[in-house]
């Protein structure tokens, strides 16, 4: 069969070729067109909003704004309607309480359709994870997030926000309004760089800074991916300039993990050297995935090292930044309410000019203000799931296994059925 086709002339080889990508594309298509049947046969007892025969719901959502478009429909459509990101891919968007303890308690996989558009960056980590192996990894990286690891981060944390508050005092001087959310995800991203790597009091080096616009592009263009269903197909992402711009990034982000892990691996293996970082003020998170061991004595894989790393890097400073930014927005909105907010840290506080572990737990005026902040503007607005199993609903409503379905937190979070007036903090 080689030798034939060797034998072929250059016209032929090509003709060759076009017919059988025309095939691998056609089966692809039909595949494609075989789901959106079963995806719609599966949501044929639920409702929704008119569908454009190639946009699905996403041309509308991308015009008016995704949040904002979400939460109209959930006027029309109570608990539950179909969502539709471009031709093939059809979920179940729910944003009623008990819709949402019915699939959210059972422990279903995250969907792949839109999860596995973060593997090339973070790998097998946490966020994709599940089953037996996130258990794993869970377990392993608890330890991490214990009090007494966490309290003398306080310091870090009050040392990178002091940083940002005098970049601001430079900027208000000028009088006219500034955009503080790049300077909140600075901040937060050079907290982590301190708390992941344990880099120094001196700031962020050109290699860490390249890290940093990295990690801000890549959590710009994996949410732009999810949001355009033209990028949906690896095979067409990879060959757009956002595809290639994806792909450049995860390297600057993965030569920069990979090299302070060696790095510190190497250092380990001197006995002294972690006798001293165990008598550090702090272990930061890379230290403790290093010396992290299961019940057989396993450790993780350089692979699972990288995945943890990146995964940390990206929901932590991604959502922190979301939270913050937007906590400040209704400090803003709501004079009165930062007012009592201020009085009630400077009580707690008096002399000192820094805040303490055991300060936290006083402030239960600033608490509540954060987690209203929190249910208004939600970090992760949406999140995915596909069932394992079939789901019956209370309203007697199911869907089969299989199905796709969509947690909209934002919606949610302004269901006028669990929140009397909503949009009122």
């Amino acid at each position: 069969m080689a030798t034939a086709l060797l034998s072929l002339s250059p016209s032929r080889l090509g003709l060759w070729a076009s017919v059988l990508v025309l095939v691998l594309v056609f089966i692809k298509l039909v595949g494609l067109v075989l789901r959106k049947q079963m995806l719609a046969k599966a949501m044929n007892n639920f409702s929704g909003p008119p569908t454009h025969w190639l946009f699905g719901h996403a041309h509308e959502i991308q015009k008016t704004g995704s949040l904002d478009k979400v939460v109209s429909w959930i006027h029309q459509y109570p608990s539950a309607h179909q969502l539709w990101l471009g031709p093939f891919l059809g979920f179940l968007n729910i944003y009623e309480p008990d819709y949402v303890k019915a699939v959210y308690s059972r422990g279903d996989p995250k969907a792949a359709d839109l999860y596995d558009f973060f593997l090339q960056w973070i790998g097998k980590g946490l966020l994709v994870l599940h089953g037996p192996k996130w258990h794993q990894h869970r377990k392993l990286l608890t330890p991490g997030f214990h009090y007494d690891v966490l309290k003398p981060y306080v310091a870090v944390f009050a040392e990178s926000t002091n940083l940002m508050l005098d970049k601001w005092e430079k900027k208000a001087r000028e009088d006219k309004s500034f955009d503080i959310f790049s300077d909140v995800g600075h901040m937060a991203l050079d907290t982590l760089m301190k708390c992941t790597f344990g880099k120094g009091d001196s700031g962020l080096g050109q290699r860490d800074s390249s890290y940093y616009s990295a990690i801000s592009d890549l959590t710009l263009l994996a949410q732009q991916r999810i949001d355009s269903f033209q990028f949906h197909n690896d095979f067409i992402y990879w060959l757009t300039p956002h595809g290639r711009r994806f792909l450049k990034a995860c390297k600057v982000a993965h030569d920069h993990t990979d090299q302070v892990i060696r790095e510190r691996k190497e250092a380990l293996k001197d006995e002294k050297e972690w006798e001293k970082i165990q008598k550090r003020r702090h272990l930061d998170f890379l230290d403790i995935l290093l010396g992290a061991k299961d019940d057989g004595g396993v450790k993780l894989s350089d692979a699972d090292l990288r995945a943890e790393v990146d995964t940390f890097m990206f929901e932590g400073h991604d959502t922190t930044t979301s939270g913050i930014a937007w906590f400040l927005y209704c400090m803003a909105r709501y004079p009165e309410h930062q007012k009592r907010c201020r009085e009630e840290v400077q009580e707690i506080l008096g002399d000192r000019d820094s805040t303490q572990w055991d300060d936290l737990g006083k402030m239960s005026y600033l608490t509540m203000c954060i987690k209203e902040s929190l249910r208004l503007y939600p970090p992760v607005p949406q999140v995915y799931r596909q069932l394992s199993k079939p789901v019956s609903f209370v309203d007697g409503r199911s869907l089969p296994a299989g199905s796709l379905i969509s947690l909209h937190i934002y919606g949610l979070h302004r269901n006028g059925a669990v929140w009397p007036d909503p949009e009122v903090a």
